[in-house]
């Protein structure tokens, strides 16, 4: 039986795939026990559209012995598709107030953060455009007010980010960011809210772009990690 979350991303992964693939390719092809989306000569591509935990043991068997590109799209433009409840009811369009950024990949980057600087992986987050399709399922869904997600179609993809180095990273501090510096001035200073700027500092911290250098009161002081050259 499929479940909801494997319908939710089906589409979307496989415009992607379909995307990312070039002449040569090997696809869905089985390694060290797990599959692979694209296997491009001694590279492996893997397109995760989902929660990281569900890839999370799959990275951590195979980028020690393998470099590993990652795509993860981020919607920088999302069209909201809401089927008719009824039959011979209206299609409902329109396009999302939200608009993606760079930083949402943390969301998902705090459930690997010890690979962030790895040298065999590349994280590729593709800002997309792309069509939510929902369906009414009823109050139980009260979050969406009866309405459920089932398919996410992918309508192009507008730019790239690559993320390979430890200056990569660190390039996402911007100038302007106090040393040293809060959750909350981050937050502040990136126009984010406080959660995920938590998650942020959690997981640059992890990767060793930012340490702790105190308390200031009850929140955490972080400053630039500093590295040998």
């Amino acid at each position: 039986m499929t479940g909801i979350g494997e319908l939710n991303e089906k589409s979307l992964h496989a415009a992607l795939k379909a995307r990312y693939a070039r002449p040569g390719d090997e696809v869905e092809v089985e390694l060290d026990g797990y599959v692979i989306d694209i296997v491009r000569t001694d590279t492996l591509i893997e397109i995760q559209t989902g929660n990281f935990s569900a890839i999370k043991a799959k990275l951590n068997a195979l980028v020690p012995e393998h470099s590993l590109r990652l795509i993860y799209p981020i919607a920088k433009e999302k069209w909201i598709l809401k089927l008719p409840q009824e039959p011979g009811g209206e299609i409902v369009r329109r396009k999302s107030p939200r608009r993606g950024r760079i930083e949402d990949v943390f969301w998902e980057l705090v459930r690997i953060p010890h690979l962030l600087t790895h040298p065999n992986l590349t994280l590729e987050v593709a800002f997309i455009q792309e069509e939510e399709v929902r369906r009414y399922a009823g109050k139980h869904r009260w979050r969406r007010r009866g309405w459920e997600t089932v398919e996410r179609r992918l309508l192009d993809v507008m730019k790239v980010h690559i993320f390979r180095t430890q200056d990569d990273w660190a390039a996402l501090l911007p100038a302007a960011l106090p040393d040293p510096f809060t959750t909350q001035e981050l937050a502040d200073v990136l126009s984010i809210n406080r959660r995920l700027a938590q998650k942020m500092a959690y997981s640059l911290r992890k990767a060793d772009i930012i340490q702790l250098c105190g308390k200031r009161g009850k929140s955490n002081d972080y400053q630039r990690a500093k590295h040998k050259d």
